[in-house]
């Protein structure tokens, strides 16, 4: 299995931690957090790696290196400008027909063969893994019909909301929807497919999973070391 991983971004909503420091580099105990994800790939079955890079990212180079010591074989791309999320993929050579596709600062105990399988088995286009997250509301909801009366209420409700966990599994054909050297995110890609009417197919997740892109969610995973030093035994 191949992986590719977006380390690109600035972690611009976790300054100041990433000033100086990229997003993926930061530390989780005493491990940065796409160390712990590159175990949990090599743990699963994932044996090739691309890091998609442009943030600082020779310190990711020089941290990270060609993956011998995690079991991997490590390759890089770099952006010569911000991409988002999805142009970057445009950017590799020699991809799989089928690959995986993470975000770097994805903490998780996801089976990625299991996950992998389930895409081939559905010769799926594109596979999102999915998480159902509960969404509390801090206060009293009304219902309220066109004559500004209300005619419901409920104290404090959750939503569950199904969201992507940043975590995917691409068939090349799909990059053909990707324009070249430009910006192009993971919500352009599904307002894409969606218009043009392309499956695609969802993998439901409900094991540990944590993405840190807030000051919250990187404390959680310093609170969660426990938990996290798991992944990586």
């Amino acid at each position: 299995m191949e992986a590719v991983i977006l380390a690109g971004g600035q972690g611009t909503r976790l300054r100041p931690h990433t000033d100086e420091i990229p997003k993926p580099l930061l530390p989780v105990g005493e491990k940065p957090v796409v160390e712990i994800l590159l175990k949990q790939m090599q743990k699963t079955g994932v044996t090739q790696v691309c890091m998609a890079v442009n943030h600082l990212s020779g310190q990711i180079i020089n941290t990270i290196g060609n993956g011998e010591r995690y079991g991997l074989k490590i390759k890089y791309s770099q952006e010569e400008s911000p991409l988002s999320t999805v142009g970057p993929l445009k950017l590799i050579k020699n991809l799989s027909d089928n690959f995986i596709v993470a975000n770097a600062d994805v903490l998780t105990d996801l089976n990625f063969r299991t996950l992998f399988d389930y895409h081939l088995g559905n010769q799926a286009n594109l596979t999102v893994a999915t998480y159902a997250r509960p969404n509390p509301i801090d206060f009293g909801v009304i219902t309220v019909d066109d004559n500004g009366l209300a005619v419901g209420f409920n104290e404090k409700p959750v939503f569950n909301f199904v969201v992507s966990m940043g975590i995917y599994v691409f068939s090349k054909s799909i990059l053909k929807y990707v324009p070249d050297n430009r910006p192009f995110g993971f919500d352009n890609l599904m307002f894409t497919l969606l218009d043009n009417r392309i499956p695609i197919h969802t993998f439901p997740f409900s094991g540990y999973w944590l993405d840190i892109g807030r000051p919250d969610d990187y404390q959680k995973a310093n609170d969660d070391i426990d938990r996290i030093t798991d992944l990586m035994s």
